[in-house]
């Protein structure tokens, strides 16, 4: 009996996970079904997104636990993949880049455009709004742990223009280029430069330019470009180099892929680069002409220039400038100055969510929103953004876990830690549910920008929760361990000495109680789809 009914779960949830996102047939042309509501470029507050197929191993794992007994596990790695997220478009595989000529870039940019044709096609069925990710722009994520990308800037012209030919007339999001824009090749050091000469922020800018020029010309498509996330690039920098990439002539830009900031803060940061957009071309006339020449020269980090650079001290009046989440300081009559002094400013923290009357000076908003007021008068920013929720329910990792006993890691060992959270970190959870109906109106939005705009589009899941960030290990920079100060009971843990010291990951060694290397970059990684599952933030509702 026990296994007749083992057996009758197992199908119960493969069929309905398979149904959820059933793969589409080849087709040429979309079905005669209704089109989705929704106007435009702007996303209609009741937009429905669609629910892809369920991700590579998803499945393997639902089958697994139920074989195990594992029915509420199983069951929630089920709803987590009924829930609408993005299609990710790569290009050429490793079979395709080995063919000789164009061969090879030809037969990716004919596989993007029946991808897309195909996910059109089950979105009309659905009767929901596709959003996609374009990703393969020439040396991607500076040839780390998602190194790929077109061979040239011509193979990702045509590339790009494929994806706008399949779209047709078709309602969808696209997400231009995750990393592209908040990564410029002029940060990923000198080693990268010389293994790619040809590839420099102005061809990378160029690149985006291009996919702004073919993709949205067409009025249903609402494109977002990259603008990092809200513990990276400052404001300034960010606001320049969208402008650089023409970001006015998108919908707007997307924030927090693939990463773990609070929504709150993601918020925060996304009014402030659209409102320094606003201020330094509207108010001071800088162009993406300006902007480009400024981005062009960006090395290692970004160095906001002229208009979008901080305010000035002594400040001014009125003050001008950007301000920026790295210098939150303000002028008297501030919550901020009563707390820490007369433009007396600290880096805000992204281990807790800002706010602009918290009495925590290093979460305390209020100076950055009065000199946003100042500086824009009566211009209102007019650049939306979305919001990448899909894993960051409870914010990114402080590592203090591992500073505490009985782990007693140092001060050297958390700062690795902390400045590899993006990776693969363990103690994380599914986050909101994608929904264009966001209704958000900080409190930062009714202090200070005129007519109260709604800048936030939506909430949308783009990183498909469950696939690894990469092989996160101390030969990648993101972990460290010191097995001095504690050498977990672990069977065969190694020593810092040895060679595979370098390539395990020793936060999910510890999670599993083995000594674990974690899947490559896209790869299905079970342990941490299951722990964002049980994690999840509203929590999941598992089948019955």
């Amino acid at each position: 009996m026990k296994r007749q009914v083992t057996q009758a779960l197992v199908a119960s949830i493969a069929v309905t996970v398979g149904v959820l996102g059933t793969a589409a047939p080849s087709v040429s042309a979309s079905p005669s079904v209704p089109a989705p509501t929704g106007g435009g470029h702007t996303l209609s507050p009741g937009t429905r997104f669609y629910v892809p197929p369920p991700a590579q191993g998803s499945v393997q794992q639902i089958l697994q636990l139920i074989k195990s007994g594992q029915f509420k596990n199983a069951s929630l790695i089920a709803a987590m993949e009924s829930v609408p997220s993005a299609v990710w478009l790569d290009g050429e595989t490793p079979a395709q880049a080995a063919e000789p000529g164009n061969l090879g870039w030809e037969q990716a940019d004919f596989d993007v455009a029946q991808q897309v044709r195909q996910t059109l096609f089950a979105a009309r069925l659905q009767h929901t709004v596709p959003i996609f990710v374009a990703y393969n722009i020439p040396g991607r994520d500076c040839s780390q742990y998602s190194a790929g990308g077109a061979p040239t800037d011509a193979a990702y012209d045509a590339w790009i223009g494929s994806i706008s030919n399949a779209l047709g007339g078709a309602q969808a999001v696209v997400l231009e280029e995750p990393d592209a824009l908040a990564n410029l090749p002029g940060y990923c050091g000198p080693a990268y430069a010389t293994e790619f000469p040809d590839i420099t922020n102005t061809t990378r800018i160029d690149d985006i330019r291009y996919a702004v020029a073919t993709l949205e010309g067409d009025p249903n498509i609402s494109l977002y470009l990259d603008g990092g996330n809200s513990d990276w690039q400052n404001v300034g920098g960010m606001a320049e180099t969208l402008v650089a990439a023409d970001v006015q002539e998108a919908q707007g830009f997307f924030l927090n892929v693939s990463n773990f900031q609070y929504d709150t803060n993601s918020d925060f940061f996304g009014t402030w680069v659209s409102s320094c957009i606003a201020y330094a071309t509207v108010n001071e006339a800088q162009t993406p002409a300006d902007a480009l020449a400024a981005a062009a020269t960006f090395v290692g980090t970004s160095t906001p220039t002229g208009a979008f650079a901080g305010p000035a001290y002594p400040p001014t009046t009125p003050p001008g400038g950007c301000a920026t989440q790295y210098w939150n300081g303000g002028a008297p009559g501030t919550d901020i100055a009563s707390l820490v002094g007369a433009y007396t400013g600290v880096a805000l923290s992204p281990f807790g969510t800002w706010s602009d009357t918290t009495t925590t000076p290093d979460l305390n908003t209020s100076g950055i929103d009065a000199s946003y007021a100042s500086a824009l008068g009566g211009t209102v920013p007019a650049t939306h953004f979305v919001v990448d929720t899909s894993r960051n329910s409870l914010g990114p990792d402080s590592m203090q876990t591992y500073a505490a006993a009985p782990y007693d890691q140092p001060s050297t060992v958390i700062s690795t830690l902390v400045a590899g959270d993006w990776c693969n970190p363990p103690a994380e959870g599914l986050g909101l549910r994608p929904t264009a109906g966001t209704g958000v109106m900080l409190s930062s939005l009714d202090t200070y920008l005129p007519g109260n705009p709604p800048l936030l589009d939506a909430y949308l899941w783009v990183k498909t929760p469950g696939e690894s960030d990469g092989q996160c290990d101390a030969a990648g920079g993101v972990r460290s361990w010191d097995d001095a100060a504690y050498t977990p009971p672990i069977p065969s843990w190694p020593s810092s000495a040895s060679a595979t010291f370098q390539t395990f990951d020793p936060l999910w060694s510890l999670q599993t109680g083995s000594v674990f290397t974690d899947p490559a970059a896209g790869a299905w990684f079970s342990q941490q789809a299951l722990v964002l599952a049980q994690d999840a933030s509203p929590a999941l509702t598992p089948f019955p």
